[in-house]
C-alpha cells in the first residue's frame, strides 16, 4: 500500500510535505450579521411603505384671488353629471361646450367644483377631459374656511 500521511501538527502535515491542510468549514458569522442588518432595515422600512392613510383635508384659509367678471364654472354633481354654468351636459361634449363658453381662449381659467360625495377619481376624470381639451389653467373651488 502507499505511504500514509501522518497527523496534523501546527497546521502542517507530518510526513515531509509543506502543504497546508484545507479547512472546509464555512464561517457563517458574517452571513448572520448581514441577515440581521437586512431584517432591521425591512422592519423599519415596512411601516413607512404603507399608503393607507386617512386624509381629512381642511378648508382653505387663504385670501381668495379675485374672480373674472364672467367665470366659467364646471360642476361635478353627486350623481356624477357634469354642468357648465347652470347647464347639465354630457361628458363627451365638455370640451366643445367649454370652447363655446371661453370663445376658444385656452388661457382662460376654468373653475372646477365638485360635491363632497364625488370621489377623487371621478374629479380627476373631469380634470383630464379639460386638460386633453387644452385647458391647463384649472382652479379648484372650495369653501371659505376663514373665521
Amino acid at each position: 500500500m502507499g505511504a500514509k500521511l501522518g497527523h496534523v501538527v501546527g497546521g502542517r502535515a507530518r510526513g515531509g510535505s509543506d502543504d497546508l491542510v484545507e479547512n472546509h468549514e464555512i464561517n457563517v458569522t458574517p452571513f448572520i450579521d448581514v441577515m440581521l442588518v437586512l431584517l432591521i432595515i425591512f422592519m423599519v422600512a415596512a411601516p413607512l411603505a404603507t399608503v393607507d392613510l386617512g386624509v381629512n383635508l381642511p378648508a382653505s384659509a387663504v385670501e381668495p384671488s379675485p374672480r373674472p367678471d364672467q367665470p366659467v364654472f364646471v360642476t361635478v354633481k353627486p350623481d356624477l353629471s357634469v354642468a357648465v354654468g347652470e347647464d347639465v351636459i354630457a361628458r363627451d361634449t365638455l370640451t366643445a361646450t367649454i370652447d363655446a363658453a371661453t370663445k376658444r381662449d385656452k388661457n382662460e381659467r376654468i373653475y372646477l367644483r365638485a360635491d363632497k360625495a364625488v370621489s377623487y377619481g371621478d374629479l380627476m376624470e373631469v380634470m383630464n377631459l379639460l386638460r386633453n381639451g387644452g385647458y391647463l389653467k384649472i382652479a379648484l373651488v372650495g369653501l371659505d374656511g376663514r373665521s
